[in-house]
């Protein structure tokens, strides 16, 4: 159970980041029928980038062990508690990311082109970027993206800028979010403490952050709204309904946002996991996105008969 708390399997959720490509790619479904090979390939390399990316959380936690120990919450991990040795955590990391890039080779090479580079910039992140101001989050970010990509090269569709904009807006979103709950973490500690835990975060302040996670989301909506109005994407789809789907995710941003504020949850993973009024607004999306990407045409024509044909 120790090994399984060290692994995170609950941040293999930002993993899923990995099946966007398959779903609007138009990779999922092809005559009416589930494209199975293709499931398959995305779920294999899902599994592998969850196993790449717990070796990263080791070689994290690892390194910031002594720093957790100062945190309410970090202080009760495996390593910072010292229920797991670091020897250990260090074997299990190399087995990690052996078994992970290895399974990625094996499925694709671009795929574990992409998932190297996402190992590279967690290296950069963890020795060096954390530390730096704005660009700690941006790196977060880019880790986002990192997966979305990974996950079209496996089903071979183009890249869309659109899903790099959008992805990398969120997620944007979502680290800066991140440290705003860090700080409410960290509120009855001295600044001492609290830059000896993350440096960075003696500059991000309250009132600074709010400007961030505002500024950020407004952005995140935007980028949506030009994406699904673009005339690339009301070519692949057949409709702008997508469109309408605006109000759902202007609700599960401004829930997020809610949550955070009123320290209620301690990050992104918390929010998927633990809130329902969230997790809805997820499901009721995606369900909608999946008939507008592969039945829009068909829905859209539906609608203007019954128009038609009305009194």
């Amino acid at each position: 159970m120790v090994l399984l708390q060290l692994l995170r399997p609950g941040q293999w959720t930002k993993n899923l980041f990995l099946f966007a490509g398959l779903v609007f790619g138009h990779k999922l479904l092809e005559d009416g029928r589930v494209q199975w090979a293709n499931v398959a390939t995305v779920l294999l390399g899902f599994a592998c980038f969850c196993l790449v990316s717990s070796a990263v959380y080791l070689l994290n936690d690892i390194h910031d062990r002594h720093e957790d120990r100062l945190h309410p919450t970090k202080r009760d991990r495996p390593l910072a508690s010292g229920r797991v040795s670091v020897g250990t955590a260090a074997v299990l990391c190399f087995l990690l990311l052996v078994v992970g890039l290895a399974g990625g080779f094996w499925l694709d090479r671009g795929f574990v082109v992409v998932a190297v580079l996402y190992v590279l910039m967690q290296l950069a992140y963890t020795f060096f970027f954390k530390y730096v101001v704005l660009l700690d989050v941006i790196l977060i970010g880019l880790g986002f993206v990192l997966r979305a990509v990974a996950g079209a090269v496996l089903v071979h569709v183009v890249i869309s800028p659109w899903l790099v904009l959008c992805t990398f807006t969120l997620c944007l979103f979502l680290g800066f979010s991140k440290r705003r709950c860090e700080l409410n973490s960290l509120a009855d500690q001295t600044r001492t403490t609290v830059a000896r835990h993350r440096r960075t975060l003696v500059v991000y302040t309250p009132d600074l952050l709010n400007h961030m996670t505002t500024l950020t989301a407004g952005i995140a909506v935007v980028s949506f709204m030009l994406y699904a109005t673009d005339q690339r994407t009301l070519a692949e789809f057949g409709t702008n309904y997508l469109l309408y789907t605006l109000p759902i995710v202007v609700y599960a941003i401004f829930r997020f946002a809610l949550l955070v504020e009123h320290g209620r949850v301690d990050g992104p993973t918390a929010v998927l996991l633990r809130d329902r009024p969230f997790q809805a607004a997820l499901v009721l999306w995606s369900l909608a996105a999946l008939v507008i990407v592969y039945r829009g045409r068909e829905l859209q024509e539906w609608l203007r008969a019954g128009l038609r044909s009305g009194p």
